[in-house]
């Protein structure tokens, strides 16, 4: 299998998945119950909850090179406690997150001054090679939901700084 078709499949995939939320959504609509939106049964034949929604201001390019083996995708959630952090780290891929609950402080040569805070509903869009840290500086427990896209056979996260470009 080559890597274009790889990936092609990889792009398939998701934008199947973009395709069912709505049709989903057409057949039952959920039900609202205090802050939270939960969906009403359904015998509908597709059937899709949304666990996650952000947003960014840019535009987002997920494009990763297929490695020997491919393109893995993982999907993670991360909590980190009051005080906690990632420590720093790099990506060989491509990350996409949404800020769940919390603020985290990302540290990355990418944002203005180095810094930039997300908060709860913002989007994470993270590119391969720099090295950059997430800490949580409040008082709550910051929660992520995080889709990693990544080479087959690399680390979803790269502690051995030595191996980062950047």
């Amino acid at each position: 299998m080559t890597a274009h078709f790889r990936t092609r499949s990889i792009v398939a995939a998701l934008m199947l998945g973009a395709l069912t939320l709505p049709l989903s959504a057409c057949a039952q609509a959920p039900a609202s119950v205090g802050d939270a939106t939960v969906a009403a049964p359904s015998s509908a034949p597709v059937q899709a909850v949304d666990l996650a929604a952000g947003e960014t201001d840019g535009d987002v390019d997920v494009a990763v090179a297929a490695g020997s083996e491919g393109v893995g995708v993982t999907f993670r959630e991360i909590t980190l406690a009051p005080g906690a952090g990632t420590g720093e780290h790099c990506h060989d891929g491509q990350l996409i997150a949404v800020v769940q609950q919390g603020e985290l402080t990302h540290y990355a040569p990418t944002h203005p001054g180095g810094v930039r805070v997300y908060r709860e509903g913002d989007a994470i869009i993270e590119g391969a090679d720099y090295i950059h840290e997430g800490r949580n500086e409040g008082d709550v427990d910051v929660v992520l939901w995080v889709t990693y896209v990544i080479p087959e056979g690399e680390p979803l996260a790269q502690t051995d700084l030595a191996l980062c470009d950047g």
